[in-house]
């Protein structure tokens, strides 16, 4: 008769490794998906990640979130085909070929041409492919991996610019010049999503300086003369220095109070006469320096002499002109270096006077446009000064630029400007100062504000669709899609889709010199039929196209031609006026090749529309919180843009992984983990299950390896000890689950408990895992498996198993608790797959219950209202919470669970408690192992209750009334407790009412009893012990060290034994009063005492020590 698998020890790195073969071998996943043919199919958007970097533990809990809720959805009789991407374009490609060939974006089409650059790029990008496949495998994260979906395939961007052609049609692309975030590093403009990636933005110390701007006397300026000033100078501040090369216009309030104020410049001492705004003057002037003596001021003292002259409106200094600071290059076009009225000057910051270069800020270039004022641009597109910047030419403007093979100058360009206009006078303050400034998601350096001419879309023209669209989908946490996302798109601006590189999807617009004609091509199909009209008019000789069969969709036919950088810019197209229209050069933002995955996944529309029609939009997503402005929005504008429609219904926005510490994980700081390691060492059910229990997976993780080893023990470790103790004795009474099941009502008080217990768990379990609540499941199956299932069921039925005959009610425990292990190996399956699968198939492969190979191929239990007992629950409950109590008053009192006790009392709030104590007190009398229950009316007088707010759950609620309640809670009488012990809520006022979870009740100790409360229920325990009790407790000792002494013999649980024991005055009286209970408990046929024994020593309790010895019967 076969038998219950049993093992010797736990090894959950084992156990992955066999059930990995197994769903190999068997191909399991597979047959997951094709079980539930014909189903309803549930739709899962995988976020395509790229493969020339190394997956990290983060990517871990990312794919465990996506796996568990595919394989839950699977469970409940959805088909979830899942399908694989790689995110193969863009700059962490383009930087990592950059970084292997040695080379920089200004080499390509130098010493190498696009075409051999790309050809490295289409490598590079897989590089780690084999190794996100191993993480992808050994995680047990199931996605279809055979066919995935690539970004660089020529369907999948056939599919991208039939999307841009549906845009076009709709006028909502548009080129532009602009003043654009620009990554010289990277040598692209980047959109403002990309730029609000988590940690764009950081903290930086640069140098600032407030600038002094010459004012020119003349008919609109000679009211600032009319006092006999001269040398009067425009305060302006900036914490760009780099940009006062390119300044040509100042801007002012309109109706800013401004001062002129006489005063000598620090750094020479030259008499000086200023405007600054009259706000904040007194930052840079105290009221008690206007007496000092502008004779006796030394160079350096910051203390100024300063005089206020007059004062006047920002509307009167319009118009002023001023002489140019640094004249290197004057403006070709547009009028210059004159005053501006601005909207956006403040005076929180700096002079209350806004310095403007055009070419470096879209507020400054706006406002130049609108007044006629022409630009500078001496910064090129590397960052660095050009030629005609004699002082500083071939400089970079910010010192992050420079590579380890360049020579990094002593002092910044920035230090330099400044010194410079501290020896011409044209300084009047500098210092450090610490700001935000954003850097390149992908370069990690500083971007720039520069001119560009990009395309972009007109976003903005769906915004409240976007945001309307958005208030029906199911964010969690709900807060990411009210706050990060719902604000994202209050302030959302047009989307710069242009990106100046190399390798990615070509921008398919073909366009004449003058820009007043363009064509978007929407497919291969029609790229083919516009080629052959441009060798008709003369401008292509032959179509590259030629062999492009239409309507073939085999990968053979589609890769007849690239369509990437070079070829597609080789291509010239002719206009409906018969002019030459060249492709547009800019590639795509990245982010909206990953966007448009719900359609190129597909190829959608030249296939699969009837496939596409019934998956989209996807029932779930999920991706780390940095998406929110990325993956996340790129999906969300496309759909709404495309089909008014939302690309996914559900979203879990998970948080970051940092290191146990709460630091972010690197390389650098040594704190980073190999997730490959972990998974080795633990395998990959605990460290999922660490994950996902830990922490809710929108709150930052903190990733401790302890917490992993905890969890194996813990958790897996009480299922692991729960099954082996049912395997052991299933065996040793041949149970197979052959019999017929004995109904429920027919089963024990205990039994009928865990079963509605258990399915109190199915419900809530299946109603967290529905609300994409995953660690909530993953607690109540914890809690049920450990405290309910393993440490109350088993303990409380353990002689059931162990003694007596092979009858009905043995059979309805083996029955019970087979019932409760399989139901928990298919709850628990989406989160731990390998070590739930072993569970389901060794229980499985005997009782042949279900016709499946695996568990993730059987069904989600059905949950039986009928079999749930709130009443019950609720007695059991409370039987379980008085044993807590009073556990951990023994602990406190050091009292060993062994020891016997006279009694507990307990006060009495109300009837019901009372019936429910008294249906379950042989239970609380045995756990606690007491002899009486004493049930004592609430009022009585020798019980002293104290209470106190409990701070943890007032403080978020009630956070300004918190005085009044702890006030009112001070004065709490003995009434006030009962009476909130009894109702579980109090009223202080109309709109406070506070719960029992709300206030920490307590009692004072009584004369041989020790007190504890908890859960509205007090216990008292008497500690008095007389000979009795303790000699009972001396036998208890000897029983369990005699059944140490048979495991450690390799005895059979069912072996009868002998027992000899050497004569021991102290154990003789302990012994013989409790003979038959030792007997019983041990399997002795026979204890007796001898004058002489060579055994083994045992030690007890109370430096009590025996010599005993052990003979099989």
């Amino acid at each position: 008769m076969k038998k219950f698998k049993e093992y010797r020890i736990l090894n959950l790195s084992q156990t992955h490794k066999d059930i990995l073969r197994e769903w190999e071998k068997k191909d399991i996943f597979k047959k997951s998906v094709a079980s539930r043919e014909n189903n309803k199919s549930f739709t899962f958007y995988e976020g395509p990640p790229s493969a020339n970097g190394m997956p990290g533990i983060h990517h871990v809990i990312a794919r465990t979130i996506k796996d568990l809720f595919c394989r839950y959805k699977t469970l409940k009789g959805f088909q979830v085909t899942r399908k694989a991407g790689w995110d193969t374009h863009g700059l962490p490609v383009e930087l990592g070929v950059e970084k292997d060939l040695g080379i920089t974006k200004e080499d390509i089409g130098n010493s190498i041409t696009v075409e051999e650059y790309n050809k490295a790029c289409r490598t590079n990008v897989m590089k780690y492919k084999q190794k996100w496949e191993d993480i992808t495998k050994e995680m047990g994260y199931w996605v279809n991996m055979e066919t995935p979906y690539m970004t660089y395939d020529n369907k999948y961007i056939e599919s991208v610019w039939w999307i841009l052609n549906q845009m076009h049609k709709k006028s909502l692309l548009y080129k532009g010049h602009t003043i654009q975030p620009y990554s010289p590093k990277a040598g692209t403009g980047l959109s403002t999503h990309e730029l609000n990636q988590p940690g764009c933005y950081r903290d930086v110390t640069d140098l600032s300086a407030i600038v002094q701007f010459k004012i020119i006397r003349n008919a609109d300026s000679e009211f600032l003369f009319n006092h006999k000033l001269n040398n009067l100078y425009f305060l302006a501040w900036t914490t760009t220095p780099w940009t006062l090369p390119s300044n040509t216009a100042l801007a002012v309030g309109k109706k800013i109070d401004y001062l002129l104020v006489d005063t000598v410049n620090q750094y020479t001492g030259d008499r000086i006469a200023i405007i600054i705004a009259k706000e904040l003057s007194e930052r840079y002037f105290a009221k008690k320096n206007s007496d000092l003596d502008f004779k006796k001021y030394k160079i350096g003292d910051k203390n100024l002499p300063f005089k206020i002259i007059s004062e006047f409106k920002g509307f009167q200094l319009q118009n002023i002109k001023y002489e140019q600071l640094l004249p290197y290059v004057k403006p070709t076009k547009g009028d210059a270096f004159k005053v501006l009225i601005g909207d956006f000057v403040t005076t929180d910051d700096g002079t209350g006077i806004v310095h403007l270069a055009p070419s470096f800020g879209a507020d400054d270039n706006n406002l130049c446009k609108k007044e006629g004022v022409g630009s500078l641009t001496l910064v090129n597109k590397q960052g660095k000064f050009i030629d005609e910047v004699h002082d500083f030419a071939g400089m970079y403007v910010k010192n992050e630029f420079y590579t380890d093979k360049e020579k990094k100058p002593k002092l910044s360009v920035d230090v330099q400007i400044v010194i410079m206009l501290k020896e011409k006078n044209l300084c009047f303050k500098s210092e450090k100062y610490k700001h935000s400034y954003p850097h390149c998601w992908r370069t990690d350096k500083p971007i720039l504000y520069y001119p560009i001419d990009s395309w972009f879309i007109k976003t903005t023209d769906y915004k409240e669709k976007m945001i309307r669209l958005n208030n029906t989908i199911k964010w969690k946490p709900k807060s990411t899609g009210e706050g990060r996302f719902g604000k994202w798109l209050e302030n959302l601006v047009d989307w710069n889709l242009s990106r100046s590189r190399f390798w990615g999807v070509p921008i398919p617009i073909w366009r004449t010199d003058d820009g007043k004609e363009e064509v978007c091509i929407e497919s291969l199909e029609e790229l083919k039929v516009e080629i052959d009209k441009s060798i008709l008019a003369g401008f292509m000789k032959e179509n590259p196209l030629k062999e492009f069969i239409v309507g073939d969709f085999s990968e053979k036919n589609y890769n007849v031609f690239d369509m990437h950088k070079p070829f597609v810019d080789k291509i010239i197209l002719v206009s409906s006026k018969g002019n030459q229209m060249k492709r547009e050069s800019d590639l795509i933002d990245v982010w909206f090749d990953s966007g448009s995955m719900p359609y190129a996944q597909l190829h959608y529309p030249f296939e699969n529309k009837t496939l596409f029609k019934e998956n989209f939009p996807a029932d779930f997503i999920a991706e780390g919180v940095d998406q929110t402005r990325g993956w996340f929005f790129t999906l969300h504008a496309i759909s709404t843009m495309l089909f008014d429609s939302i690309a996914y219904k559900n979203v879990i926005s998970n948080g970051l992984v940092l290191d146990k510490n709460g630091n972010k994980m690197s390389k650098r700081l040594g704190n980073a983990v190999n997730p490959f390691s972990i998974i080795n060492k633990y395998g990959a059910d605990a460290t999922r299950w660490y994950m996902i229990s830990n922490a809710q997976p929108w709150d930052n993780l903190k990733f401790d390896e302890n917490g992993i080893a905890e969890c194996q023990r813990k958790f897996f470790g009480t299922l692991y000890n729960t099954y082996s103790f049912f395997a052991l004795y299933a065996n040793i009474d041949q149970f197979n689950y052959n019999e017929k099941p004995i109904s429920i009502s027919q089963r024990s008080e205990l039994d009928i408990w865990i079963i509605s217990e258990l399915n109190t768990l199915t419900k809530k379990v299946e109603l967290n895992y529905e609300s994409y609540e995953p660690t909530k499941a993953a607690r109540l199956i914890q809690d049920f498996a450990i405290d309910k299932l393993s440490n109350w069921y088993v303990r409380l039925s353990r002689r059931r198993f162990w003694k007596g005959e092979y009858n009905k009610e043995k059979v309805a425990a083996y029955q019970t608790l087979y019932e409760c292990l399989e139901t928990i190996s298919i709850l628990a399956a989406p989160i731990a797959p390998f070590f739930m699968d072993q569970l389901f198939m060794d229980l499985n492969k005997i009782s042949k219950n279900h016709s499946v190979e695996s568990v993730h191929l059987t069904k989600f239990p059905q949950v039986n209202n009928d079999l749930i007992n709130a009443d019950l629950e609720r007695k059991m409950d409370l039987a379980q919470n008085i044993t807590s109590l009073a556990l951990s008053l023994r602990k406190k009192e050091n009292l060993r669970v062994r020891q016997p006790l006279h009694k507990i009392m307990i006060p009495i709030l109300d009837k019901k408690i009372k019936d429910d104590i008294k249906n379950v007190e042989s239970i609380i009398k045995s756990e606690i192992n007491v002899k009486n229950i004493e049930l004592i009316d609430d009022n009585a007088t020798f019980l002293v209750k104290k209470i106190k707010p409990n701070f943890k759950t007032l403080g978020p609620k009630f956070g300004g009334n918190m005085n009044l309640i702890v006030k009112e809670i001070s004065q709490f009488s003995p009434e006030n407790i009962l009476e909130i012990e009894k109702t579980g809520v109090y009223k202080l006022s109309d709109q406070i009412k506070i719960k029992l979870s709300d206030v920490i009740i307590s009692s004072d100790d009584i004369p041989g009893f020790s007190v504890i409360n908890g859960g509205g229920i007090t216990v008292a325990l008497d500690i008095k012990l007389n000979t009795e009790l303790k000699e009972e407790g001396l036998a208890r000792e000897f029983i369990n060290r005699i059944q140490n002494l048979r495991k450690e013999k390799r005895f059979d649980v069912t072996d009868t034994i002998i027992i000899e024991i050497k004569k021991n005055e102290a154990l003789t009286a302990a012994i013989n009063n409790n003979l038959s209970y030792i007997c019983n408990e041990t399997l002795a046929t026979s204890l007796s005492f001898k004058e002489k024994l060579d055994g083994e020593k045992i030690n007890l309790i109370n430096n009590i020590t025996a010599q005993v010895r052990l003979l099989k019967h």
